[in-house]
């Protein structure tokens, strides 16, 4: 047996936008359209093999010629910008639309959790949707008897288990959705944002329950904007752009890929005035990734280029962890770095940072630049980021920011059994 799950093969798809409403069919418009329908069916499929059609105002690309093969086992993150084709990709491995151009041939049982209660049927109870879904990935009613009681546990809705799944709340209709596209063992798992919702346990479990599938031996494909999760999760990635693949490969170098992308929308009011040509941790300048450990001091480099002479000026240092959240921003004014004008040129800034002792996980480092001319005028650019790669036991912090090293010290205070006396143990995340 082939040890490919996935292989797809120049996937296009495009979406036709703003066409006319369609009118009131009466019996005869239907009959019509019935013995039509041949040629309607062979027109399409002419328009297939030469991809878009010539009338491209009206359509729009979410897909553009994406090739890629997964093997069996393997656990890959699809990242990149809203709009840059993930939904698109996973509702097209799920079969849920085809593609315009290209195939993806999947081989194996494929389960999916696209939306939340993706597959749910309204009217039925929430046992019956479990059987339903079930039915619908290929599964005999034995293996779903056997998996039940642990999906109804997992979602925490013994009690309304036979309620029609309408009057859920959303959180219930999405506990139980994950359950039964997580418990149900498709060989192929299919989870879109899914873990957005919901509060921090249930994220948290699951993290676990993904990470438990994962290391059985299933093929999972995992579209989020969590870093942190990604990386958790995910030994390789896949980056989309604009409907087109830019990276698959390792997960962290997938990371550093997709940070470049974040560029763009911190400068879109950028001057022309001032660049940033180039930002390194530790002297290493071989891509956009850096590993350190938690308790591991560094510094960071850039180079800054001014065509114009400023007289004032702050310089910014920021660290933010996966989601977004700042977790370092240091700041220096130009008073304490320069004393007169600052005339054009090139200058190096380094910045030398102690152990943060950062929770293991992924980070973005970055520098910014405000300016001020005589003029009044101000400037302000962005550097590119650096993804970093905090290592360590994650396990043994929990879900924290930070992960100092720690003493534990364990007393009996009067005469204990079992030869439980003194006891001391020092944490770490190296």
């Amino acid at each position: 047996m082939s040890d490919i799950a996935i292989r797809c093969e120049e996937l296009s798809k495009w979406y036709r936008i703003g066409g006319p409403q369609e009118k009131y069919r009466t019996l005869r418009d239907t009959l019509t359209n019935a013995a039509t329908a041949p040629l309607r069916t062979l027109r399409l499929a002419s328009k297939r093999l030469g991809g878009r059609s010539s009338d491209s105002n009206s359509q729009v690309c979410a897909l553009n010629d994406v090739s890629f093969e997964i093997k069996r086992g393997e656990v890959v993150g699809i990242i990149g910008p809203n709009g840059a084709g993930k939904s698109t990709l996973l509702k097209i491995l799920s079969r849920i639309t085809e593609p315009t151009k290209g195939h993806a041939d999947i081989h194996g049982r494929v389960g999916s959790l696209l939306e939340v209660g993706t597959g749910f049927h309204n009217e039925l109870s929430g046992r019956e949707n479990i059987y339903l879904n079930g039915a619908i990935i290929g599964m005999r009613r034995g293996e779903i008897d056997s998996k039940f009681d642990e999906i109804v546990a997992f979602a925490e809705v013994e009690k309304f288990i036979d309620t029609p799944v309408k009057h859920y709340s959303s959180g219930m209709y999405l506990r139980l959705a994950f359950s039964v596209a997580a418990h149900l063992e498709p060989e192929i798992l299919l989870v879109d944002e899914v873990l957005a919702v919901g509060d921090t346990a249930f994220q948290k479990k699951c993290m676990g329950k993904m990470e438990d599938v994962a290391a059985h031996g299933r093929t999972v494909l995992f579209v989020s904007h969590n870093l942190g999760a990604i990386k958790e999760l995910c030994q390789t990635s896949i980056v989309l752009s604009n409907g087109a693949l830019d990276f698959q490969g390792p997960v962290v170098e997938g990371l550093g890929r997709y940070s470049q992308s974040l560029i763009a929308a911190g400068n879109d009011d950028a001057s022309n005035g001032i660049f940033w040509r180039r930002v390194c941790i530790n002297d290493n300048s071989n891509g956009n990734t850096t590993t350190i450990a938690s308790g591991e001091p560094f510094f960071v480099d850039a180079w800054l280029a001014l065509s114009d002479d400023l007289v004032k000026g702050q310089l910014f240092c920021i660290v933010n962890d996966s989601l977004g959240n700042i977790v370092v921003h240091q700041r220096v004014d130009s008073d304490d770095l320069w004393s007169a004008n600052l005339d054009a040129g090139r200058y190096r800034v380094r910045v030398e940072l102690p152990p943060l002792w950062l929770a293991p996980s992924v980070y973005t480092l970055y520098f910014k630049f405000l300016g001020g001319k005589a003029s009044g005028q101000s400037e302000r650019h962005l550097s590119e980021r650096i993804v970093l790669d905090v290592t360590g036991n994650a396990r043994a912090i929990g879900r924290s920011y930070l992960a100092p090293p720690t003493r534990w010290t364990f007393h009996a205070e009067a005469a204990a059994k079992n030869g439980n006396g003194d006891r001391s143990y020092s944490s770490g995340t190296s």
